[in-house]
């Protein structure tokens, strides 16, 4: 019987092993997809306790809680912060199965160093006051951690109206060891649900960009001012997030008079808004293009299901699931628009249903042109698949149907500096599946050759594709 945890986590053969030990582990991180606060980064915040750095904006765990009956008080209310602590103590011993377990005692492993005990309600307190005592130190601060975990850049997500006063300030302590640097996401620009919530974003928009928008031809120039902004400050990658991709033919005119009557204060119709956003993503691709910057599609989430909870706690906090509908031909069309006129950039798509996993293997050979090795990329495991099935299951659709040695790799997409176990986790995965094949007779045990792929895909190949200044 296995030990829980140990250095040869999830590593099941030697060949595995001597790729994870001698070539993955090593490798520094680039953290390209990620919703921690600049704020934080930029001010070097000293978080107080365990749950200021862990728990508090962890709709993952918040999920995991409401399942095992806790009271809301004790998740996002007004308890304690170790009330809240040991609350999430009291529930990880139920969570074997699940990620969150994995990923709990890799947090706690790094960087705090906590290896002799599992998290449950007789060592809560214990590790509650270990990890106190340590986030006093300055090894334990964002900037401690980040370089503990050896994190080269970080990419933030960004929306256009912000003012990236945080990234600004950081770019101006040199003496830092990595990289902050925002991510265009122009979601709320085709958000027209809520035409009175619009036009207050249009008015937002006109103001930081120093455009009057009052069509469309005005909003694409309000939002190519602040795409340059970004680009400025280091931004190279844009970020969106798409229900289903749309793909909806319009004219100029159209376009227009959808900006109107949103401006008007009044709805569209979903035609109307289908156009809108089509026309925005194409636009987004062409200044994406011109920058060589990277545009990352996110498919496939049904947000905000619960309507009682959302009017209580807002967007965020856990009550998002996997959606379904046919995304092939719309995202075909949508590809096939921009790189007709030679304007697609380069491009990671990623789908929260692992149903669409041989869609998307699939659809990136179709627009790969022999430029740039992987332009066009099959993202990794997301959301809700960035666990131990969901990541064999992406890559095996992608050494299936496209060619798993150019990808590139592993983001953590949290709100927690402690969540860079997972590209630990993510590269015991890509080692152990290859050494699977290994020694399966599927692959040769040419570990020169196997390093080198593991080492790319953990870090190579994303330095060279994403084309960070400096």
């Amino acid at each position: 019987m296995s030990t829980f945890l140990t250095e040869d986590f999830l590593l099941l053969s030697d060949t595995a092993k001597t790729l994870y030990h001698d070539y993955a582990k090593k490798q520094p991180i680039i953290d390209y997809h990620c919703h921690l606060q600049p704020r934080d980064v930029a001010e070097n915040r000293q978080f107080k306790n365990l749950t200021e750095v862990w728990l508090k904006g962890d709709h993952y765990k918040w999920r995991a809680m409401r399942s095992l009956g806790v009271d809301e008080k004790y998740i996002t209310g007004d308890g304690t912060d170790y009330e809240k602590f040991l609350a999430w103590a009291k529930c990880v011993p139920m969570l074997i199965g699940n990620p969150l377990y994995h990923w709990t005692h890799l947090e706690l492993r790094r960087p705090f160093g906590i290896k002799d005990r599992v998290l449950n309600s007789q060592t809560a307190e214990s590790i509650w006051n270990e990890v106190n005592e340590k986030l006093k130190q300055p090894e334990f601060s964002p900037w401690g951690i980040i370089k503990q975990m050896d994190v080269k850049v970080l990419c933030t997500t960004d929306d256009p109206i912000d003012s990236l006063e945080y990234h600004s300030a950081l770019q101006e302590k040199s003496h830092l060891d990595f990289k902050m640097y925002p991510t265009f996401r122009p979601d709320k620009a085709g958000a027209v649900e809520d035409p009175y919530l619009y036009r207050d974003y249009i008015e937002q928009l006109s103001r930081v960009s120093g455009v009057d928008v009052v069509d469309f031809t005005s909003l694409s120039r309000a939002l190519e001012s602040r795409h340059n902004y970004f680009h400025s400050l280091g931004c190279r990658i844009s970020d969106h997030a798409i229900r289903i991709p749309e793909y909806e033919s319009y004219t100029q005119q159209d376009l227009d008079a959808t900006i109107s009557t949103l401006l008007d204060g009044k709805k569209v119709s979903e035609k109307e808004s289908a156009q809108l956003n089509t026309a925005l993503l194409q636009l987004y691709g062409r200044l994406n293009k011109a920058k060589n910057w990277t545009m990352q599609l996110h498919i496939g989430a049904i947000r905000n299901n619960n309507t009682r909870m959302f009017n209580k706690l807002g967007p965020d906090t856990g009550f998002d699931s996997i959606g379904g509908g046919d995304i092939a031909l719309p995202l075909s069309r949508l590809l096939n628009s921009l790189d007709i006129e030679d304007q697609l950039p380069k491009t990671i798509i990623y789908v929260l249903n692992s149903a669409d996993n041989d869609i998307v293997g699939t659809m990136i050979g179709n627009f790969q042109d022999g430029s740039i090795a992987g332009k066009i990329q099959f993202g990794s495991g997301w959301w809700f698949n960035d666990q131990k099935t969901g990541m064999e299951k992406q890559m095996e659709s992608l050494a299936n149907m496209g060619v798993l040695s150019q990808f590139v790799g592993m983001l953590t997409d949290s709100r927690s500096f402690l969540s860079y176990t997972r590209h630990e986790y993510f590269r015991r995965i890509l080692c152990n599946k290859i050494g699977t094949w290994v020694e399966n007779g599927e692959a040769p045990k040419d570990l020169d050759l196997l390093g080198e792929i593991v080492t790319n895909i953990s870090y190579n190949n994303s330095l060279k594709y994403f084309n960070f200044p400096g």
